[in-house]
């Protein structure tokens, strides 16, 4: 059987304490040190400790000093952020390349918009979700903005959790996902303008379900972001 190396056991770490955070099974605000780490994993502090910074550097946790590793919380400034980012970047690449999307495209986005209606559960709705958008910035041949969209959705990924996991509800499905015909419509009519108000109303709708939904410390959500 062939030996773990460092490198492969710190990936291992990064992904299980992402997941833990996607699960719930570390929630915003929780301290984790190394030594908790290094005991579950049955391993030296190098690859935790890389796993960790790497985890900082990609703004999950925040170290401090001499405690130990912060989950950061998200709030709904970040959230903000992140959603005008995407809203130009998403509309920007896509009324670049319209003509370039045409009824093969169009069709393949009606079947992903179909796929996130029969999805109950939480996480397979989000990829569903995270699917249609993928492919409508891949009609776009940008590597970067795609790469760049990709990275914003692991980020929103988290947030996610942090608000929907205990108060999830199927039938909110409808809701989450309600204007995708309407940009698919404006993209098959060539209609700019039309795209732009049905893709700010979509991306809007991820912040108002979150309020609608989860506000467990106030206004928390709606307060100053973490440094």
């Amino acid at each position: 059987m062939e030996r773990k190396t460092e490198n492969s056991i710190k990936d291992t770490i990064y992904h299980a304490v992402l997941e833990g955070i996607l699960n719930c099974e570390y929630q915003p605000g929780q301290v984790i040190n190394e030594k908790e780490l290094t005991t579950r994993f049955e391993c030296s502090k190098s690859p935790v400790r890389e796993a960790l910074v790497a985890l900082c550097n990609d703004n999950v946790l925040r170290n401090i000093p001499r405690y130990g590793y912060e989950i950061i919380r998200l709030t709904r400034e970040d959230i903000d952020e992140m959603m005008q980012v995407r809203y130009l970047l998403e509309g920007g690449m896509l009324i670049q390349n319209l003509s370039n999307i045409g009824p093969a495209q169009i069709e393949k986005l009606k079947q992903l918009d179909a796929a996130c209606a029969v999805v109950s559960d939480i996480w397979g709705h989000w990829e569903c979700n995270e699917n249609f958008h993928r492919q409508m910035m891949a009609f776009c041949r940008n590597d970067f903005a795609y790469h760049e969209l990709d990275r914003i959705l692991g980020r929103l990924k988290r947030a996610y959790a942090q608000f929907y996991w205990t108060k999830w509800d199927a039938s909110l499905i409808p809701y989450d996902t309600k204007n995708h015909s309407q940009i698919i419509s404006s993209i098959q009519q060539q209609d700019s303008n039309m795209l732009l108000g049905a893709l700010k109303n979509d991306l809007e709708d991820f912040g108002n379900l979150s309020i609608a939904l989860y506000d467990p410390y106030g206004d928390g959500i709606t307060g100053s972001r973490s440094k």
